[in-house]
């Protein structure tokens, strides 16, 4: 029995070690000549669960508009083709503190994606796109983030896993940004290239560190005196 409850601890702690956003680091995904114009989220009509925290529509534009900024904004895109990205936040529900076992309530939040194409002034998909959004797999949404997470940090995962499925959509489509599936390919390719060359070197250097300071003669203790190197050869 100890023994098992060591083991899902041991899962617990290994999952919890493979959350992050540290695709936000890399380079952006290619979407040609692109730049964000408005970033529109519409939450007026958000339905809750009945087994859920509280969150305000305001609550959801604010997250959902930092996440969308912080994937397709300036800092990563700063092309001369303006799109208007608009999100509808149709449902939610943040897991509460709970029993903190697998069954533990999840959270989850469902979104309706449009996109449209400013100088055309028209939207490019025909249908809202619609996505049904979790936290995702990790220690902390095992045993149900209402033990583990406040409310504002469940709806920055959700939000941020949200927009990162838009971006998935959105490549699904390069001919929304002038480009053939083929010209798409060499993009990622070369994107893939340059994250695993940055990879690499990051990776050398650190060897490099490790060499030298393993090669560093040890630090004196303190108090301790050097060796009268002078007074032995006399």
């Amino acid at each position: 029995m100890f023994q098992r409850g060591i083991a899902s601890f041991a899962l617990v702690l290994t999952l919890a070690a493979c959350g992050g956003k540290a695709d936000l680091n890399e380079p952006p995904m290619p979407f040609g000549d692109f730049v964000l114009g408005h970033n529109i989220i519409v939450a007026d009509n958000v339905q809750k669960v009945p087994i859920s925290r509280d969150a305000t529509p305001e609550e959801w534009q604010k997250v959902m508009q930092k996440a969308v900024d912080d994937r397709f904004g300036q800092k990563r895109y700063q092309g001369s083709r303006i799109y208007n990205i608009g999100i509808s936040v149709d449902g939610y529900a943040l897991a509460p503190p709970g029993i903190p076992v697998v069954a533990a309530p999840k959270s989850v939040l469902a979104i309706t994606a449009n996109i449209w194409d400013d100088a055309q002034g028209k939207k490019l998909n025909e249908e809202g796109k619609k996505f049904t959004i979790f936290e995702g797999l990790s220690g902390e949404s095992v045993i149900g983030t209402g033990l583990t997470r406040t409310k504002a940090q469940q709806m920055e995962a959700l939000s941020y896993n949200a927009v990162q499925k838009v971006e998935a959509w959105l490549l699904d489509n390069p001919e929304w940004f002038g480009m053939t599936k083929d010209q798409q390919k060499e993009l990622l390719a070369a994107r893939e290239a340059e994250i695993e060359s940055t990879a690499a070197a990051a990776s050398e250097k650190g060897a490099a560190a490790a060499a030298e300071e393993s090669a560093a003669p040890p630090a004196a203790a303190d108090g301790a005196e050097m060796p009268d190197t002078g007074a032995a050869a006399g």
